[in-house]
């Protein structure tokens, strides 16, 4: 058979790393005249797992997936490989070093997807399909959060059961078909966060004004690129409650760029102000000459809530029972334009540094919020005192109160640095 031709023809004598040594051992394994001729079991699995900068040979893949049947079964060899990424790669610590699986991750795949393009049989077992599902789960988010990874019909897929098309078929929408759409929202809702957290969190009311004024400047810049997704998300942080009452903080701040860039975004007249500029982004675009000046990354939960007004207030069929084509070719102008934008290539380098930061800071609840809000400047009326009382008296916890060294200092506090983190936010779609 032509698949079973195409992987014994990757099995040849020289086939297992012969530059590791012409005879001798490395590892467990025996290698004789550059060959890999004897080895335990446990350095043969050792052998076949990947890491962040090795990968085994495709000859060794199928040699080995191909004879370990005689001594291990194959859901008990997948489990021990994902037992031991899952060691090797600290998989299991509540804080991952994303940077790291992010190197890993994609060969684990690669590894997973061969076995199963190889012997796929072996998958018909139930535990192999959940080993298999519990490693792209602990490696999936390492990956999450990106505006990149958003396919097409995501947009569609959310409201999918609305009609279909064919009762009597089940709908698509019974399986998750929309983590990426998700996840990217969930990063918009973190950035907010974590906007809010770094505002809250010095307890000096000079540094507080500062870190303001830092991200004032760092939203400008967004606004300059063409991020209006992170924009917003500053935006909104900035005007969560718990920020937004330091009243003696932002006297201390030179406000008239954040009231420019809160007009622009203002949702006054269906957010006329912001499709204006989002318009002259999407013109600029088309006619710009390097990707810097490509970049259109729009107010992505006002797409998606445009989108789903669209699909509300047109029926998919007919009365005549006539698909209704006019409202999908409307729903393909939008979801295509915006497939145009995430496909521009981000012109940015990528501070691991400031990634690490972005993705791993912790962020106060809106409780910890209020919390360390009322602790920098006093509760002023009778709601924010009982408030204040009750929090006080009900959070123990370290998120609710202000620790020294709980927070990730902020890797960018001068002014002058303030256009690096826009351009990191892109790098992160």
């Amino acid at each position: 058979m032509p698949q079973t031709l195409s992987a014994t023809s990757m099995v040849t004598p020289c086939g297992f790393s012969p530059h590791l040594h012409s005879s001798g051992e490395q590892g467990g394994l025996i290698f004789q005249d550059g060959n890999l001729s004897s080895a335990s079991l446990d350095a043969l699995i050792q052998h076949l797992i990947p890491t962040t900068d090795y990968y085994p040979e495709k000859a060794y893949i199928f040699t080995f997936l191909l004879s370990s049947r005689l001594f291990i079964e194959p859901h008990e060899l997948l489990a021990r490989v994902c037992h031991q990424c899952i060691e090797q790669q600290r998989l299991d610590e509540p804080v991952l070093d994303k940077a790291r699986v992010r190197k890993f991750g994609p060969k684990l795949l690669q590894l997973l997807a061969e076995w199963t393009e190889t012997f796929p049989y072996d998958f018909q077992e139930e535990k192999m399909v959940g080993h298999l599902k519990d490693m792209i789960r602990r490696i999936a988010p390492c990956d999450e959060e990106r505006l990149s990874h958003i396919g097409p019909e995501e947009f569609v897929q959310a409201f999918v059961h609305k009609d279909s098309l064919d009762s009597t078929k089940s709908c698509f929408s019974e399986q998750n078909k929309t983590n990426n759409l998700e996840a990217y929202v969930k990063w918009f809702n973190r950035l907010c966060y974590l906007v809010a957290t770094e505002i809250c969190m010095p307890a000096k009311k000079k540094q507080r004004a500062q870190v303001i004024e830092f991200f004032i400047d760092v939203a400008r810049e967004c606004f300059n690129i063409g991020n209006f997704n992170s924009l917003m998300a500053i935006i909104s942080g900035m005007n969560m409650s718990p920020v937004s009452r330091l009243k003696k903080t932002w006297s201390k701040v030179k406000t008239a760029k954040f009231f420019i860039l809160e007009h622009q975004m203002d949702p006054t007249g269906n957010f006329y102000n912001y499709r204006t500029a989002l318009r002259g982004a999407a013109h600029r675009s088309l006619t710009a000459h390097s990707n810097r000046e490509k970049i259109v990354i729009p107010f992505f939960s006002l797409l998606i809530k445009d989108i789903y007004f669209l699909n509300e207030g047109c029926a998919n069929r007919l009365p005549n029972g006539h698909v209704n084509f006019e409202k999908f070719l409307e729903l393909a102008k939008q979801v295509g334009e915006f497939i145009t934008w995430k496909q521009v290539e981000c012109p940015f380098e990528q501070d691991p540094n400031i990634t690490h930061y972005l993705h791993t800071a912790p962020i106060f609840t809106e409780d910890g919020l209020y919390l360390a809000s009322y602790e920098s400047e006093s509760p002023e009326n009778q709601v924010e005192k009982e408030r204040w009382k009750s929090l006080s008296g009900c959070h123990s916890h370290p998120e609710a109160s202000r620790l020294p060294g709980l927070m990730v200092p902020l890797p960018l506090q001068a002014e002058s640095q303030a256009t690096v983190l826009p351009q990191i936010f892109v790098k992160l779609t």
